[in-house]
């Protein structure tokens, strides 16, 4: 079972940086997860 999908507020965390910061979003993996229908696996 998936976590439930949280609202965005616009204010980010000024000790947390996101994910999107973090990691490639060019990288191969993250473009398949874009591609995957987790709706449908979920």
């Amino acid at each position: 079972m998936r976590p439930k999908k949280h609202k965005t507020t616009g204010s980010n965390d000024l000790f947390r940086a996101r994910l999107d910061q973090i990691i490639n979003m060019k990288h191969e993996l993250v473009l398949l997860a874009g591609k995957v229908d987790w709706d449908w696996i979920d």
